[in-house]
């Protein structure tokens, strides 16, 4: 259906799922990953120890997780009685990756 304002042909807009397929079915898929790495960690944390490293602190998670009440979460999940040991050190993979990035770049 059209509508017809000051002799003007106007389309109605579409839906924005739709309008962004790319941007939206992104944000659908990493949603559904993190909704499978709580599952995971919910259904394990009973059965065996989890072992997870990573270069960003908690506080930068939510780069990698952008819905925050998921990222909560997933955090609240892995250090409930956990151990964690930060070593204060960083990372040798990310300071050469990083080295050749700055290189080639």
């Amino acid at each position: 259906m059209r509508a017809q304002v000051s002799g003007q042909d106007h389309r109605p807009l579409r839906p924005l799922r739709s309008a962004l397929p790319g941007r939206t079915r992104l944000h659908e898929t990493r949603r559904a990953r993190a909704n499978l790495l709580l599952q995971v960690l919910t259904e394990r944390e009973e059965l065996a120890r989890i072992a997870i490293a990573s270069n960003e602190s908690f506080a930068g998670w939510t780069k990698t997780f952008t819905e925050p009440r998921l990222c909560a979460a997933i955090v609240d999940r892995l250090t409930f009685n956990a151990a964690i040991i930060d070593t204060g050190t960083r990372s040798y993979r990310l300071a050469q990756a990083e080295a050749q990035h700055s290189i080639s770049g």
